[in-house]
C-alpha cells in the first residue's frame, strides 16, 4: 500500500493511513492542538497473569507474520493490565517514535493519547512505547522510526543512556 492511499476517518482529529513507520498509522485530520486527548485506547481489562500470558502468545503469533504487531497491551496497574487487540481499536495503529508528538496518560483504568505539542495537519500520531530495558531481549525491538533523535530501539527514554551506541554518539 501507497502511503496515505486509503483513508479511514477515525474520529474528528484523526484518520488511519499507510505509515513511512510501520504498516498502518493514524494521521491528524486537521491541526490538533497541544493537551488535546486525541484517541482512547480501549481494550479488555484483564489481570496482570492473564496479561502475561497473552503477551507470550501475542509474541510467538508475530513472529510467524512480521506484518503483525506483537503486543497491544498496557500495563494499567500493579493488577490490571489491558489488552488493545480488539478491531475497534484504532488507538492500537499509533505508532513508536524517540522523538513522538503525543504521550499515554492513565486515569484509572483508561488510557489516552494526549498531544504533547501542536500537531499539523497530515503529521502522523506517535507515542512513545516506554518498553523498559532488559540487556537480554532490547535488540529484538528495533525502531524504525526514522527521527533524527532514533536511538535504534523501541525503549523508554531513561533507558537509552544505557545503549552503546548513545554512549558512542555522545547524547546526554
Amino acid at each position: 500500500m501507497k502511503e496515505r492511499e486509503s483513508r479511514l476517518k477515525i474520529n474528528d482529529y484523526l484518520y488511519l493511513g499507510g505509515s513511512k513507520i510501520h504498516s498502518n498509522g493514524l494521521f491528524a485530520a486537521k491541526d490538533i492542538p497541544k493537551g488535546t486527548r486525541v484517541i482512547q485506547y480501549t481494550g479488555e481489562l484483564i489481570s496482570k497473569e492473564e496479561g502475561n500470558r497473552r503477551q507470550e502468545e501475542y509474541e510467538q503469533r508475530s513472529k510467524s507474520d512480521p506484518n503483525l504487531g506483537a503486543v497491544y497491551i498496557f500495563d494499567i496497574d500493579d493488577e490490571t493490565d489491558l489488552d488493545g487487540t480488539a478491531d475497534s481499536n484504532f488507538a492500537k495503529n499509533i505508532n513508536h517514535s524517540c522523538d513522538p508528538n503525543c504521550k499515554y496518560v492513565i486515569k484509572g483504568k483508561e488510557v489516552w493519547i494526549v498531544s504533547l505539542r501542536k500537531i499539523k495537519k497530515g503529521e502522523e500520531i506517535t507515542f512513545n512505547y516506554g518498553f523498559e530495558w532488559d540487556p537480554k531481549d532490547y535488540k529484538d525491538f528495533p525502531c524504525k522510526c526514522g527521527s533524527k533523535n532514533c536511538v535504534g530501539y523501541i525503549l523508554e527514554k531513561k533507558s537509552w543512556k544505557k545503549l552503546p551506541s548513545f554512549k558512542k554518539k555522545g547524547k546526554k
